[in-house]
């Protein structure tokens, strides 16, 4: 990958460490933002309001990731913590898209 930052164990001094945690959080940014595009083209899709909310979806979803979770090396309890949030901000905000499409629609 283009512009990876300094490995964890060659980040000499706090502050070697931080700009590294900077530039994988920018990473991380850009993600979450392709993601939300995601949420906000499913509020289009989804014919009824209460199809925004699929708790087994949501569970599938938090066991998947646990699962990628440990093959990648991340902590069960930050990588389920971490995307329940993560879906709950998600699903959130796809109500608002969800109505505003039906707003826009009157």
């Amino acid at each position: 990958m283009r512009n990876d930052p300094t490995p964890p164990d060659a980040c000499a001094t706090m502050g070697e460490l931080r700009a590294a945690i900077d530039a994988l959080d920018a990473r991380l940014v850009s993600l979450l933002a392709l993601r939300q595009r995601y949420i906000e083209r499913a509020a289009i899709l989804k014919q009824t309001r209460g199809a925004v909310r699929d708790d087994a979806r949501v569970e599938g979803v938090v066991r998947h990731v646990i699962e990628e979770g440990k093959r990648a090396g991340l902590s069960p309890m930050i990588a389920e913590r971490v995307w329940r949030n993560l879906i709950e901000a998600s699903i959130a905000h796809e109500y608002q898209a969800f109505d505003a499409k039906g707003a826009a629609a009157q």
